[in-house]
């Protein structure tokens, strides 16, 4: 939503990109200290704690936006500005904790034979969420901007945070050697991690996929916003993510097969072969196609690797191991979405608006930014396609097959 707001209100990619870049350097900052929490705490408190947290940003986000001008008015040049953007990502940043904490209780909860079927539930649960919110957001900014939406937000995270309470989890007794003072030993964690073949691989190649992840995180809501109306941009999102229902579904109907390794690397395969076609026009019909296949085929990935987590890590190190690998994979986004927003406003755009690439292909690709921006789609989703065709031939994918 606060992307939605950002992009109508300044008509800047640049800005968006930077929305982008915050987000994705607070969850690769924040990933660590959240696993380190949640397995030296209780995972329920914590939970909990979570929601309490993201309460408190939100409305002191809605403070900053009723008090400061500069925000209303949504000047980039604001310091204010940036403040509430900076406030408002934080309580996104802190549900992780929850994220984190979720898989850990599937390995807790669940026998392991029906891990990869509960990670299925779990990711048909997150896409209801996303279905919701993605059909909400749009109305809500074009409603009633980001005043409506923040009140919205602090009130479904109050009733999440209060139905924690009456959920009822026995958790293991801790022991003398977890009731040690909590720190976030990353040196243990990277020798669990390493001793374990193939896995710093697989963590590096989540990686590699989220530095092209950036992109989509800078751009796929300046180049929607560039074909549809916000409202529309938003019900499409809703529509589309039944994909994300869909594929949760399927996985806990039919499990992800007899090596998830394989499963994730394929899945990757395919995600990043429909990125390098979906804006290859300017149609509405193969943006919603391409981002309905890209929601249908992130909760197989998502699965994928929680279920390998959960085989291969000890259950005592997993929200240490879950929280390294969200801040490793979320290292490169930072990166991406910082470099590729001016990139596209800069490069890009002009390029294929007046430049040499609109006189060069615009008579049968098109002209304009939001062609500019498609062109940046193409080339990343075209290196994402080499990269999965490596992963699939080399070494560590078949250690780790191994080891799982």
């Amino acid at each position: 939503a606060i992307t939605f707001w950002m992009f109508l209100e300044t008509q800047s990619v640049f800005a968006t990109g930077m929305i982008a870049g915050i987000f994705l350097v607070l969850t690769g900052s924040l990933g660590i200290w959240f696993g380190s929490l949640v397995d030296h705490h209780g995972k329920k408190r914590m939970m909990i704690a979570s929601s309490a947290a993201s309460l408190v940003c939100y409305a002191l986000a809605l403070l900053a936006l009723w008090s400061w001008p500069d925000v209303r008015a949504a000047r980039v040049d604001s310091v204010g500005l940036w403040l509430f953007v900076l406030i408002t990502m934080v309580g996104v940043i802190v549900g992780n904790i929850r994220m984190i904490a979720l898989p850990t209780l599937v390995t807790l909860l669940v026998p392991p034979a029906d891990h990869a079927r509960a990670n299925g539930l779990v990711g048909m649960v997150s896409g209801i969420g996303f279905v919701t919110t993605s059909a909400i957001s749009g109305y809500l900014v074009a409603w009633g901007g980001m005043e409506a939406t923040l009140a919205l937000a602090m009130l479904f995270t109050l009733l999440a945070g209060v139905h924690l309470l009456f959920v009822r989890v026995n958790e293991p007794m801790r022991s003398s050697a977890d009731a040690a003072p909590a720190r976030v030993d990353l040196a243990g964690t990277v020798r669990v991690v390493g001793a374990i073949p193939g896995l710093f691989a697989l963590i590096l190649f989540a990686a590699f996929n989220n530095f092209l992840g950036g992109v989509f995180m800078a751009l796929m809501d300046a180049y929607g916003l560039s074909l549809m109306p916000v409202e529309q941009w938003g019900l499409l999102w809703a529509v589309v993510s039944v994909g994300f229902i869909l594929a949760g579904a399927l996985i806990a109907r039919t499990g992800l097969g007899t090596n998830p390794v394989r499963t994730l690397l394929l899945v990757n395969l395919a995600i990043w072969a429909v990125a390098a076609l979906f804006t290859f026009q300017s149609s509405i019909p193969l943006v919603a196609i391409g981002c309905f296949l890209w929601m249908f085929l992130g909760p197989y990935a998502e699965a994928a690797e929680q279920t390998i987590l959960q085989r291969v890590v000890p259950f005592d190190r997993q929200g240490r191991v879950f929280g390294f690998a969200q801040s490793i994979e979320s290292a490169a986004s930072p990166l991406t979405a910082f470099l590729v927003a001016p990139l596209a406003q800069f490069v890009f755009v002009p390029f294929m608006t007046d430049g040499a690439g609109a006189d060069a292909i615009g008579d049968w690709f098109g002209r304009g930014p939001e062609r500019g921006i498609a062109l940046v789609f193409i080339l990343f989703g075209t290196i994402g396609v080499l990269a999965a065709l490596a992963a699939l031939r080399s070494r560590s994918y078949r250690l780790l097959s191994q080891a799982y």
